[in-house]
């Protein structure tokens, strides 16, 4: 299974889900500036943040529905030629839709329907790729999904410029369609199948969480969260609770500022075209972050610690955020917003991403490694979650200012907890395994 040259085969048929990742990618963006254009930025950010809220609950039991669909099945190419026939359909159909509850139904569905390529694509790496490649496999995944969200952030910024913001669907929705006909045409269909659980504790899953970390190998019982949990108040076993503790208050803050981000532009008049410029550059920066994470996070380097630091000053640009909402009017909130945005959502989640996942692995133990994936799935999806209801809550009473200075003091709690685990000195120190490069 090795090229003509004696290197690692390259695993071509991945290409296949660039054109979707390109349309998937800048949705969310579109959905809320669709809705604050239909209502105006006052009346329409409580609409825009429960879309956020929909997309994130949906996005659980899908991926609880497909896992299973997919064991089921045992067919990987008709699953995600489907979804990504099904999504350019209902991308399209946002042009249907001119009231709230319709585009955020909508935008759940595409939640439930484009979340089913995340197992299949999974298991074709391993049943297509000789061990020897999974983990290149599994990067180019993460990689060919990341430049895409990336692209497509291009294509919106540029096509907002000169085009309706309404009909950027059409060539979305024509982006999936090419994934849906490259998916035909280059997605193989294994001679042995795998089931989820062949995937446990496999190093290459780390580098597929970078992109989704909804992916249940199993579903976490009650049992399963108290056993996590259950060593808080030792000091000697506290380790793993405090650590998945933080990742609440993490996922908590994140979920808050991520529902109010688009809002807070499109209340400061800055044009559409411009607040998908932003994600662009933030994109770039976390690609980056990905990319060069893992080198940074080898040898003595404490990653209790690396994660501290970057939670911390990515909590302090969601504070400093909220202080810009206020003191700068109108496009004067591009610049804090450009730059900060990009250091909190580019470099400093790159490297809390890699430090706490890679402590997370580290500390899993014993048989039940599914187990123990499926919480730590459920615990970011359900604080994200949790984080964007939170904030329709805030904004609707306390105003968006306060909002940020909420997301930013939960990282801090976040962060606080996290450095207790650095203090602790019984923490995995540098990554173990394989690096994202």
């Amino acid at each position: 299974m090795a090229s003509k040259d004696g290197g690692p085969k390259r695993v071509i048929w991945v290409y296949a889900t660039l054109s979707a990742n390109i349309a998937l990618g800048p949705i969310g963006t579109f959905v809320q500036l669709y809705l604050l254009g239909l209502y105006g930025s006052q009346a329409g950010t409580p609409y825009a943040v429960l879309a956020v809220a929909a997309f994130n609950a949906v996005s659980i039991p899908s991926a609880l529905i497909w896992g299973v669909a997919t064991d089921r099945l045992h067919t990987r190419k008709v699953i995600v030629t489907a979804s990504y026939l099904l999504t350019a359909f209902l991308l399209l159909s946002f042009l249907l839709t001119k009231t709230a509850s319709g585009v955020i139904a909508v935008y759940s569905l595409v939640s439930l329907i484009s979340s089913a390529t995340a197992t299949p694509l999974n298991l074709l790496i391993m049943e297509t790729e000789p061990k020897s490649n999974w983990a290149n496999g599994f990067a180019r995944l993460s990689l060919v999904s990341s430049v895409g969200v990336m692209l497509g952030f291009v294509l919106s910024s540029i096509w907002a410029q000169y085009l309706p913001e309404q009909w950027l669907v059409v060539p979305l929705a024509s982006l999936s369609l090419v994934s849906t006909v490259m998916s035909v045409i280059l997605l193989p269909e294994p001679r042995f199948i795998f089931e989820r659980e062949a995937i446990e504790m496999r190093r290459p899953l780390f580098q597929r969480l970078i992109v989704s970390p909804f992916f249940f190998l199993k579903l976490p019982t009650f049992y399963d969260f108290r056993s996590i949990f259950k060593g808080l108040r030792n000091e000697l076993t506290s380790y793993v609770p405090m650590l998945y503790l933080s990742l609440i208050f993490f996922y908590l803050g994140t979920g808050i500022f991520n529902a109010v981000f688009v809002p807070s532009l499109s209340y400061h008049l800055l044009s559409e075209s411009d607040v998908y410029a932003i994600s662009v550059v933030a994109m770039i920066a976390q690609i980056l972050a990905f990319r060069y994470a893992g080198r940074l996070l080898t040898g003595d380097r404490s990653l209790a610690m690396v994660a501290t630091q970057s939670v911390t000053i990515r909590g302090a640009c969601y504070a400093l955020l909220g202080v810009a909402f206020v003191i700068l009017p109108g496009a004067l909130f591009l610049l804090p917003s450009l730059v900060l945005y990009t250091l909190a959502a580019g470099v400093c989640y790159g490297l809390y991403y890699t430090a706490s996942n890679t402590m997370v692995f580290n500390s899993i133990s014993g048989r039940n490694h599914g187990s123990w994936l499926g919480v730590y799935s459920a615990v970011v999806g359900i604080a994200t979650t949790a984080g964007s209801l939170l904030s329709l809550l805030t904004t609707l009473y306390l105003g968006l200012d306060v909002t940020f200075v909420l997301s930013g003091a939960l990282l801090g709690a976040s962060a606080w907890i996290t450095m207790r685990i650095a203090r602790g000195g019984n923490q995995p120190r540098g990554v173990t395994t394989e690096s994202h490069s």
